[in-house]
């Protein structure tokens, strides 16, 4: 892999980390599986591991699809994706968060519903990595892209399998203070979506 490839692997990745949130979706699977048994979390956070590689796939491979289908135009949706992302991330400036229903400690259905979807994987993350799949060109980038799609959902995964000791270890205060910096970037990754939407759209306008 070259310079380039290795760069843009790892532009790929770390935006990826950040749209996934890690430190906020840390936080709410420490809360949802309050309660349960080492044994039980860990299944549980292998479910949710799961259901999210499973859904980036998809949206990622069959995002342009979905767009012929529809009629959407990738500008169109770049700029729906991208505000459902800025207001998302808003959300987590201001604490507010991401939906989440209630459980009871005894339930570990929340592994998929609503963790994986719509808490981790939610509105924004899906049009983000739908636009993603239908911007990148190319079989090499394409692959390099969903490999650094698929490591950042691995990375998810260690986060959720190690959550309480990655919490114990930085405490709520800093807890917090991740999970807020961790949004301002995705304002600014959505901004980006957004700007770039604009830009092609009057493009196409000015032709």
């Amino acid at each position: 892999m070259d310079s380039q490839n290795t760069q843009f692997f790892v532009n790929t990745y770390l935006k990826m980390f950040f749209l996934l949130a890690p430190f906020f979706t840390m936080s709410m699977f420490v809360k949802m599986a309050e309660g349960m048994d080492h044994s039980h979390r860990q299944q549980a956070a292998l479910r949710t591991s799961a259901a999210i590689m499973v859904a980036i796939t998809i949206f990622f491979f069959f995002g342009k699809t979905l767009f012929s289908l529809l009629g959407i135009t990738l500008a169109a949706f770049q700029i729906g994706a991208g505000s459902t992302l800025f207001l998302s991330s808003v959300m987590l400036v201001l604490g507010i968060g991401r939906p989440m229903q209630q459980q009871s400690q005894n339930d570990d259905d929340f592994s998929i519903v609503p963790l994986a979807m719509p808490i981790i994987v939610g509105p924004g993350t899906i049009g983000t990595i739908m636009v993603w799949g239908t911007e990148v060109e190319g079989l090499q980038a394409r692959a390099i892209a969903y490999a650094a799609i698929v490591c950042g959902g691995l990375t998810m995964a260690l986060f959720l399998l190690l959550a309480e000791k990655i919490q114990t270890f930085l405490g709520q205060r800093i807890l917090s203070i991740l999970t807020k910096i961790t949004a301002l970037v995705l304002t600014a990754l959505a901004a980006q979506i957004i700007f770039t939407g604009i830009k092609s759209i009057m493009g196409t306008e000015s032709v």
